[in-house]
């Protein structure tokens, strides 16, 4: 059991120097990342209000609550998914930290480097189906079940385009090293 900080949570991928594309797709991301976050801590605000209405309105007034169990958990998908590549850009994603006090650091960087190739296999396959499911949600005009009916379309893009970014994160983190970048 470990009580101090990682070595490789600590660490995250400075870009390549000089104006290379994968240092500009990094600092695109980074910008890009920021701005999700705060929409989507408003996104996680909204849907503690909309879930505080729903208890507040059934136990008060006894009204149904047709739309606030769903509209929540479209908030928490859309937050969730759409962070991911934040989180991977600080690697704050859930690691196997065994073997971090075993290994040399350039065997931790290499093991990095082929976790983060493992990663981007598995993330741009989901990726890829995530995009067939918003497709055939949207062309089909596929809805919820509920009275509310909402296209699910919306929450299945989300998902898409947040495994996208992470795709995207995966993979500059696999060509940083590749590039003359270094990881601090």
């Amino acid at each position: 059991m470990m009580h101090g900080p990682v070595a490789d949570q600590a660490e995250t991928a400075s870009m390549a120097t000089g104006n290379s594309p994968v240092a500009m797709l990094g600092r695109a991301l980074s910008v890009c990342n920021n701005i999700i976050v705060v929409f989507a801590a408003l996104a996680l605000i909204a849907a503690c209000v909309i879930l505080s209405y729903s208890v507040l309105g059934r136990a008060l007034f006894h009204s149904p609550n047709y739309w606030q169990d769903e509209a929540a958990v479209f908030l928490l998908v859309g937050a969730t998914f759409m962070t991911s590549a934040y989180v991977q850009s600080q690697r704050g994603h859930v690691s196997i930290e065994a073997f971090v006090g075993l290994l040399s650091p350039r065997a931790n960087s290499i093991r990095l480097w082929l976790v983060d190739v493992a990663s981007f296999a598995f993330c741009t396959f989901f990726a890829w189906k995530s995009w067939t499911l918003a497709h055939e949600a949207y062309v089909d005009g596929q809805v919820s079940n509920s009275m509310w009916s909402p296209p699910l379309a919306i929450p299945y893009g989300l998902m898409a385009l947040g495994m996208t970014l992470l795709c995207i994160q995966l993979l500059l983190q696999i060509l940083i090293p590749l590039t003359g970048g270094a990881r601090r």
